[in-house]
């Protein structure tokens, strides 16, 4: 069943390669469909990835590839809740190792965090 709620992400042009980090990094994770421009548009030609939809620990995404126009922000969030240190630490590595960006420092009090 087509689920009546997804989470829409914006991306300039990195939806399918985003969309591909999360599969391979959080389990009950998959890439689904890719949609391609069927002509030329003004931000681009036919062939190119306009969206795709994809799921992150079973929660219904689609990537949307929209240009420069709109960069991403904190606006939107993943909480995933981790088993242990090593899970969380797995995550995290993964993320800023993958061109995430700190946003605020991890204390003893506090949960690492990131996007």
């Amino acid at each position: 069943m087509l689920s009546k709620n997804t989470v829409c992400i914006w991306y300039e042009r990195e939806a399918l390669e985003a969309a591909r980090f999360y599969a391979r990094t959080f389990p009950g994770s998959e890439v689904g469909e890719v949609m391609y421009a069927p002509g030329d548009y003004p931000a681009g030609k036919a062939g190119d990835i306009l969206t795709v939809s994809f799921t992150v620990l079973g929660i219904p995404c689609m990537g949307l590839n929209g240009g420069p126009g709109v960069p991403q922000t904190e606006a939107f969030s993943f909480h995933v809740s981790t088993e242990d240190q090593e899970e969380t630490d797995r995550l995290w590595d993964a993320i800023v190792g993958n061109g995430g960006r700190i946003v605020q420092r991890p204390s003893a009090s506090l949960k690492r965090c990131c996007r």
